[in-house]
């Protein structure tokens, strides 16, 4: 696998309304555990659509990643221009950061939000330019705009050609549980 999407929830879908939020560094942790050995088997692009959550961890990870494999390169494309643009200003800050140390950033769309026309063609574009998905969603955890994600993909997978990579809330809490045991040692 050359390209891999990584996406899932969106923040306030996992009630994360704050960048200090204590969960973030265990999400984060998980991705990076799930993306290395991609890397070390060749994985050479990490492509999201840059929504706050999971998508903007994940640039978060790469960047930091990239210091230690310089090869790797991070790609987001977004459904519209200016996605952010409504966000507080805080989110705004860190988002900007994070495009600045993107490899590439581009938009469907150049126009503002038009319609949902425009995530429905980011989806198909980044499903096109990927080999496979790796995609935080869990049924029993909490409803999400990446059930129709995880859809999409499953067929796809079906298909032959698609790697599907899936993380769950225990994998989450499996590391925030071991994390906080070796603290009370």
């Amino acid at each position: 696998m050359k390209t891999l999407l990584v996406t899932g929830y969106r923040a306030h879908e996992l009630g994360i309304y704050d960048s200090k939020h204590q969960g973030i560094p265990y999400i984060k942790k998980a991705l990076a555990n799930r993306i290395i050995p991609l890397v070390e088997e060749g994985l050479e692009w990490v492509i999201t659509p840059g929504q706050y959550g999971v998508d903007l961890w994940a640039c978060e990870v790469v960047l930091e990643l990239k210091q230690q494999y310089p090869g790797l390169k991070l790609g987001i494309i977004t459904a519209h221009a200016s996605p952010e643009e409504k966000w507080k200003e805080e989110k705004q800050n860190e988002y900007r950061r994070i495009v600045a140390g993107a490899d590439y950033y581009g938009a469907v769309s150049n126009a503002p939000y038009d319609g949902s026309w425009q995530f429905k063609a980011r989806d198909d574009l980044l499903l096109r330019k990927s080999d496979g998905i790796l995609l935080f969603y869990d049924e029993d955890a909490a409803e999400s705009s990446a059930k129709f994600t995880k859809e999409r993909v499953v067929k796809l997978h079906a298909e032959g050609d698609y790697e599907l990579h899936l993380m769950h809330a225990e994998e989450i809490q499996s590391i925030a549980d071991e994390e906080n045991r070796h603290d009370y040692d």
